[in-house]
């Protein structure tokens, strides 16, 4: 069973309005305001946003754009960082594989870094 991360209830800060984006095929509810990675986190326990051309997985690492750890295809772009790109309704984010080709994840994967993550 997958376990859901819930946003705080009463931390005194006001939402944007409720939008829906489209993650890995699935109809996910995000907020406008937050960004892409924070609406990842939010709903997935699995904070794996992509593979390299090696295999090797990554997730979020800095949260403000000066790495490129959380790379997704965002509306068919791919090498989009998901830590500085806003959500909007309609968003249709995938996760990312090697230099852009989008997957759906199944589950954890291993592999070994290469080198040839960028």
């Amino acid at each position: 069973m997958t376990a859901r991360r819930h946003r705080l209830a009463g931390h005194g800060l006001e939402r944007g309005p409720e939008v829906t984006v489209v993650v890995d095929g699935r109809p996910r509810t995000a907020y406008l305001g937050e960004s892409v990675a924070a609406a990842l986190m939010a709903d997935d326990d699995d904070l794996e946003v992509r593979t390299t051309s090696g295999g090797a997985p990554r997730g979020l690492f800095c949260g403000m754009g000066a790495c490129f750890d959380c790379l997704v295809v965002v509306d068919g772009i791919p090498g989009t960082r998901a830590c500085v790109a806003w959500v909007r309704d309609g968003m249709v984010v995938d996760r990312q594989q090697g230099r852009g080709i989008p997957y759906r994840p199944t589950g954890r994967r291993s592999g070994a870094s290469t080198g040839d993550d960028s």
